[in-house]
């Protein structure tokens, strides 16, 4: 029978969550980059709001992901670890993934769909990772490599349903507790949920004060309407600038209960708030950041007024963009 990728009970209470977001902090700490923090109050110089930025895109692959793939991998056996491991990524967890696994001396393969850009392809395939084209979409991607995952017993690392990849999201966390210990709220873009499910679960442990802001494209609000429902129900999309936080939720994802326990808010932004986040960071600090990173800009953007003389951080998740985005951008 093929093995499993080692995926541990799910933990019941915030304690356990957050004592696994310390363990992967300082599991992972010399493989990933502790991303700087910087101020963007003169995106907003009429607010009187500290406005700072945790700057993901900085991260060896452009994108938060690679901690949560990094933890991952860091936890396999070593019965998994020589049969390598397989992703479904048109994108961040792609690359994430195959960095991960290339700094651990594994085979990584990436199953991605017709419509990958093939620059992001290109990378994946220069940290090492074999790429796998299937099918025109991400999900027929990913059940091709769920599939050959069953079928070889290697491991298949999930981009978000996975306590350890969660896990290794939070550690942001982690290092915003030391670098901004007075803290007021942090805004997160949302989709799968294991960014925010992660960084909630912390500082939900160690700073419950610290107001969590779960932030979606209105095009694109899966989980946002899975927890108004109370279940994973299927949502109606519509194409959006932010690519990384669009797509399903799996039928028995982790994230959905993680999230309604740690999100203390939701904002709701739409695609011209999205480009105007963009173009305004663009305009104001020189730096090129994906869609996902600008709801949870905009967001924060809009809601300047609620947060007079407090501190607010927003996680710049990544900014590598596809040709399209940069396009329109």
């Amino acid at each position: 029978m093929p093995e499993k990728a080692r995926q541990p009970d799910v933990p019941q209470d915030i304690a356990e969550w957050g004592e696994l977001v310390l363990s992967a902090h300082r599991r992972i700490r010399p493989l990933v980059l502790e991303t700087p923090v910087e101020s963007i109050s003169d995106l907003a110089p009429e607010a009187s709001v500290r406005l700072l930025a945790k700057l993901e895109n900085l991260q060896k692959t452009g994108s938060f992901k690679l901690r949560g793939a990094t933890n991952k991998i860091s936890l396999l056996s070593s019965q998994q670890r020589s049969r390598g491991v397989i992703a479904a990524s048109n994108g961040n967890h792609g690359l994430g993934v195959a960095s991960a696994a290339k700094d651990a001396g594994i085979a990584a393969e990436i199953y991605v769909s017709s419509y990958v850009s093939p620059s992001k392809a290109s990378r994946m395939e220069q940290f090492g990772a074999a790429v796998c084209r299937v099918g025109e979409t991400p999900l027929e991607a990913e059940l091709a490599g769920r599939r050959a995952a069953t079928e070889s017993g290697k491991a298949f690392i999930s981009p978000y349903n996975d306590v350890d990849v969660i896990a290794g999201q939070g550690t942001i966390a982690v290092e915003l507790q030391t670098q901004t210990p007075a803290l007021d709220a942090v805004f997160v873009a949302v989709g799968g949920g294991g960014l925010v499910g992660g960084i909630g679960a912390y500082f939900k442990w160690v700073a419950p004060r610290v107001e969590v802001v779960g932030c979606w494209a209105k095009s694109s609000p899966v989980l946002y309407e899975c927890l108004r429902a109370g279940q994973i129900v299927d949502v109606l999309e519509q194409p959006t600038l932010s690519e990384s936080t669009a797509g399903g939720l799996e039928a028995d994802s982790i994230t959905l209960d993680l999230c309604k326990r740690v999100i203390d808010r939701s904002v709701l932004v739409s695609e011209d708030e999205i480009l105007t986040a963009m173009r305004k960071i663009r305009d104001v600090k020189g730096w090129l950041v994906e869609g996902a990173a600008a709801v949870a800009l905009a967001a924060a953007l809009k809601d300047t007024s609620r947060y007079r003389s407090k501190t607010v951080m927003v996680i710049i998740c990544g900014g590598n963009l596809s040709p399209q985005v940069l396009d329109k951008l």
